[in-house]
């Protein structure tokens, strides 16, 4: 079981099983809500249990997803695709170590000017 939680811990979930390969989202949406790209995990939902839901507020960013963040401190932790039983997690809330390493970076077509990717991992546009 792998555990994580919101910065202030108002917001606190486990996942059984494995962690999917996690990607790096570049994004707009990703960078505006993160302040930088967003690197999360997708997990079965069944896989997945949230505490703290008082604490937390869904906010529809798209027709395809909804974006999950802690009401008191403000941390962005997951993204629900709309018609689909998974849902990803940010990594950076995990309680670590998770054994996983970054595998993709997706939407670099949309990344910022003031960064480069160089760590030679493959890049969807």
């Amino acid at each position: 079981m792998t555990k994580g939680s919101c910065l202030c811990g108002a917001v606190t979930f486990a996942v059984t099983g494995d962690l999917g390969p996690p990607d790096a989202c570049h994004c707009g949406q990703c960078r505006k809500q993160s302040g930088h790209y967003w690197a999360s995990t997708d997990v079965p939902l069944a896989n997945v249990t949230i505490e703290g839901e008082a604490a937390l507020k869904w906010y529809q960013s798209s027709a395809r997803a909804r974006r999950g963040f802690c009401r008191t401190c403000g941390s962005f932790l997951f993204w629900r695709p709309e018609g689909r039983d998974s849902i990803a997690i940010a990594m950076g809330a995990f309680d670590e170590p998770t054994g996983i390493r970054l595998h993709e970076h997706i939407f670099v077509a949309d990344k910022g000017d003031y960064y480069e990717i160089g760590d030679g991992l493959p890049q969807k546009e």
